[in-house]
């Protein structure tokens, strides 16, 4: 049969034909696959209705062309198409797995599986993530279809009842998004949280978008006249292939970092609003462009972040510099190769899609990424009686991170605001219930001094030194609290009504 044109992208329509222009790779043998579970889905949900008044099939393909748009395999965009056949049409596993084969059908399971982990309150969702956990490290593709039906879903919330609206935007920010950002998937993070951050808190969204819109001395014809200097001093320099533009800050981004930042929601003290994005052919190219940056304009002091050599827990690589570009405007400027920008916006994805095998579920650069997963499950297995786990998850998983050194030049990477304390139990529990004071760069500091990026830190210790209940105060991290606990004879629960 001849194809048909693909429609126009959108909220609205969606066709076979969108879900074929959004992954060009796909073969004549693979085209028929997803042409079969898109014809499949159509028969078997063809009496369902959205909210908004669509055919249920419309939501499906929608699914589909964001795992296309992802550069997944057949398979897995026909478990796109497929993922809720199980939920509401009633069709079993088993009879997937003979019309389908076994791997689709185990996808449409485990994604079954987490469609029925709702967000009802901190005990349950704790229990909850564990499973999401489980389905992850059984097959990571499972949470790429999870987030390719949750971001259709995000981006029709308006159809939805308030209430169950709200919880779904909430669940999104807190669950979903930050997944998706420690996976490496920086784009999908912003779509997921730019389609749920005005459903879930409604008067923090009008409110960043009046400061951002109110606040900034830039504009965008300025940043524009700024990248267009600097491209054009790039190729004076012999850099002709370096691809320069610039991006505005996700507004839930804008909204964490002032509620970071304590500076009373003064949004003319963040720098990094706007930025011009420099992405070049090769690692060398990526420093020579730093040179040329700090040549043209003067450096803001102490705001150099090398995430190339020092990658982000999440694979994340690029260099960060904040310049004084005249007129009094500070510009942040982001420098990396163009594997790296890949990495930054399809992050555990590009993996998946260029497995030779086909198999992503074990080997290789795959398996690596998510050795996390499994430490997760691990982890959440000794805070499990804690009742604080979905606490300890934030905190030990999904913010910032700094990177810090031992005299041996060893990296500790501890969650952002970790003190010196952290990092004695980062390095062996016996350091850490002996620790005595410590020394930061070569300075005497107090065992609760924050730690900071690039940070050399050395650890004294005392043999008659030993743990008191102010150290659960001054540190962070769940494992430094559960081992100062055990030290003190204080049980999870015991410190919790204190």
């Amino acid at each position: 049969m001849s194809e048909p044109q693909p429609t126009q992208t959108g909220i609205g329509n969606c066709t076979l034909a969108d879900i074929f222009a959004a992954q060009t790779r796909l073969t004549a043998t693979d085209k028929a696959l997803v042409e079969k579970a898109y014809d499949f889905a159509d028969s078997a949900h063809k009496d369902e209705i959205r909210f908004s008044g669509e055919p249920y099939l419309v939501h499906l393909c929608h699914t589909a062309r964001n795992l296309a748009k992802l550069q997944m395999d057949a398979e897995v965009i026909s478990a796109g198409l497929l993922h809720d056949s199980i939920d509401n049409a009633k069709i079993t596993e088993e009879q997937l797995s003979k019309i389908f084969g076994p791997e689709i059908a185990f996808l449409v399971e485990g994604v079954t599986k987490l469609g029925k982990l709702k967000y009802q309150g901190r005990d349950r969702q704790a229990e909850n993530l564990r499973k999401l956990f489980v389905a992850m490290a059984k097959d990571i593709r499972v949470i790429i279809v999870k987030f390719a039906d949750r971001l259709h879903n995000v981006r029709t919330l308006e159809f939805v009842k308030p209430e169950k609206r709200k919880r779904i935007a909430i669940e999104t920010l807190e669950i979903y998004a930050p997944l998706a950002d420690r996976l490496g998937m920086g784009k999908l993070r912003e779509q997921l949280e730019r389609s749920s951050f005005p459903h879930a808190y409604p008067a923090e969204f009008e409110m960043v978008k009046r400061l951002r819109k109110d606040g900034i001395g830039i504009d965008t014809e300025y940043l524009e006249k700024t990248y267009r200097h600097l491209q054009k001093e790039l190729a004076g320099r012999g850099i002709k292939d370096a691809d320069v533009s610039y991006r505005e800050k996700e507004l839930y981004s804008l909204y964490k970092k002032l509620l970071r930042s304590e500076k009373n929601l003064d949004i003319s003290k963040i720098n990094d609003i706007y930025a011009i994005r420099v992405i070049v052919p090769t690692l060398e190219n990526s420093y020579q462009v730093l040179g040329i940056v700090h040549g043209m304009w003067r450096p803001v002091p102490e705001r150099l972040k090398d995430y190339i050599a020092l990658p982000k827990l999440n694979g994340y690589q690029s260099i960060h510099t904040s310049v004084f570009t005249g007129d009094g405007h500070v510009v942040e400027i982001q420098i990396r190769t163009k594997e790296m920008h890949k990495e930054a916006e399809f992050g555990i994805a590009a993996h998946i899609a260029y497995t030779e095998s086909g198999k992503p579920r074990t080997g290789g650069i795959l398996s690596k990424k998510l050795a996390w997963v499994r430490q997760l499950i691990d982890w959440q297995k000794q805070f499990a009686e804690s009742g604080d786990f979905l606490e300890n998850l934030k905190i030990d998983f999904f913010v910032d991170r700094v990177f810090t050194f031992t005299p041996k030049g060893d990296v500790i990477e501890l969650p952002e605001g970790s003190s010196t304390l952290d990092f004695a139990y980062a390095i062996h529990s016996d350091v850490g219930d002996h620790a005595s004071g410590a020394k930061i760069n070569g300075k005497f500091v107090s065992l609760e001094t924050h730690l900071k990026n690039s940070d050399v830190v050395e650890i004294e210790t005392k043999k008659n030194s030993k743990p008191s209940s102010r150290w659960l105060e001054i540190t962070k991290t769940a494992m430094a609290k559960k081992h100062i606990r055990t030290a003190l004879g204080i049980s999870a629960t015991k410190s919790k009504t204190k």
